[in-house]
């Protein structure tokens, strides 16, 4: 019996097991996720993120993501916040760049305990969202009950954005399950019910593909802020506040949004790899 070291992090309550396997790595199919993923009889998580050698020359790290029902995941804010933590407290370097599936995310450790990441150019065309067939994304053809007509975008992986008068008054755990697997998204999305409070204030919750209702989702606050703005609903800067706390959310003119945020380590453990094996 092996003991694998894990390190249990958090952004807003969006929470990770973080594995190192940048000097050894065990195997991890879909069903030893969800195993090491459950809060009853594994660590518990929202998703797992394994830390490997980077590829790109330019890059510290390479992150992988891995939802808690398995699957794969392209980008994370809330986690590459979190993995940006542990490296600067393993080489108090402020300033790096972590390669994921997504593109290489440069990302920064700023002061007071936040982390600021260049998620990247914002993309907005039906084809790298991506819809199953062509529509404009500023008003997609979507309705299921109170929510109509998302602002569709990608922030590394796809996310659809219902403005709402009242976030609190949407049962997002009974809607979210239908719309992340609708026949529109062919790669499933990310559901996003927000709210305006004002130019400089979103109210938003996310029902994350593969994770379901999350207390924080990173790249769905970027999400929000854009389709805000295309909708001349917010400018290109805002905080938004998310079950877990805030974000403040940046679309800069050159297309790349800026996330910035708080990551927090909760505790370091190991567990047995016959934890990912049991019946």
């Amino acid at each position: 019996m092996s003991k694998v070291r894990f390190f249990k992090m958090h952004g807003l309550g969006n929470d990770f097991v973080v594995l190192d396997f940048r000097c050894g790595a065990i195997a991890l199919d879909e069903g030893a996720v969800r195993k090491l993923a459950d809060r009853r009889t594994g660590v518990g998580c929202d998703q797992v993120i394994l830390l490997e050698p980077p590829r790109h020359p330019a890059a510290q790290v390479l992150m992988r993501i891995r939802n808690a029902d398995g699957s794969e995941a392209e980008a994370c804010g809330n986690a590459t916040r979190c993995v940006t933590d542990l490296l600067y407290r393993e080489t108090r370097d402020s300033r790096m760049r972590i390669e994921t599936a997504a593109g290489l995310l440069e990302a920064e450790a700023l002061a007071d305990g936040l982390f600021a990441v260049d998620m990247g150019p914002v993309r907005i065309g039906w084809r790298e969202i991506p819809l199953a067939r062509a529509m404009d994304t500023d008003r997609v053809d979507l309705s299921v009950g109170p929510l109509m007509e998302p602002v569709c975008t990608n922030i590394g992986n796809p996310h659809a954005t219902f403005f709402v008068d009242d976030v609190e008054a949407i049962d997002l755990a009974a809607m979210g399950p239908a719309l992340e697997r609708h026949p529109l998204f062919p790669e499933r999305a990310n559901i996003g019910v927000a709210e305006i409070r004002g130019s400089g204030e979103i109210r938003l919750r996310v029902w994350e593909r593969g994770a379901g209702i999350t207390a924080a989702c990173g790249s769905g606050a970027c999400a929000a802020l854009v389709a805000a703005h295309r909708r001349r609903l917010a400018g290109r800067r805002a905080i938004v506040e998310l079950d877990g706390g805030a974000l403040d959310i940046a679309w800069r003119e050159d297309g790349h949004v800026i996330m910035t945020g708080p990551a927090a380590l909760s505790f370091e453990g190991t567990f047995d790899t016959d934890l990912l094996t049991a019946g």
